[in-house]
C-alpha cells in the first residue's frame, strides 16, 4: 500500500466544486480510496506551515499513486485542484 497525504488551502469554491465533479472517476481510474477528507486540521505537535483541507487517499502502490499525478488524461482535473487553491501533495511510501 502507499498514501498520500494531500494538504489543499482553498481560494475558489466554486472551481473546488467543479474538481470534486471530477476527482472521483480519476481517483477510481487509478485504484484510489479516500480514507480521509476533512475541512480542518490540527497540529498536536510541532510547528508547521498553514493547514486546509486535508485528504489522506490509498493506492495499491507507489506506482499507481504517481500513475494518478502524472496521468495525462487527468491533467484538467488536477489543473482545477491547482487553480481552487494552493495544495503540497505528498506521497507516504
Amino acid at each position: 500500500m502507499a498514501y498520500v497525504y494531500v494538504n489543499l488551502l482553498l481560494k475558489d469554491p466554486d472551481t473546488m466544486a467543479a474538481y470534486r465533479e471530477k476527482a472521483g472517476a480519476a481517483l477510481q481510474k487509478h485504484g484510489a480510496k479516500v480514507l480521509v477528507s476533512t475541512p480542518t486540521q490540527t497540529v498536536i505537535e510541532g510547528e508547521r506551515d498553514t493547514t486546509g483541507i486535508g485528504v489522506i487517499l490509498q493506492f495499491a502502490s507507489p506506482e499507481a499513486a504517481k500513475g494518478w499525478i502524472n496521468d495525462p488524461e487527468l491533467q484538467e482535473a488536477h489543473a482545477l485542484r491547482q487553480a481552487a487553491g494552493k495544495s503540497a501533495i505528498t506521497l507516504l511510501a
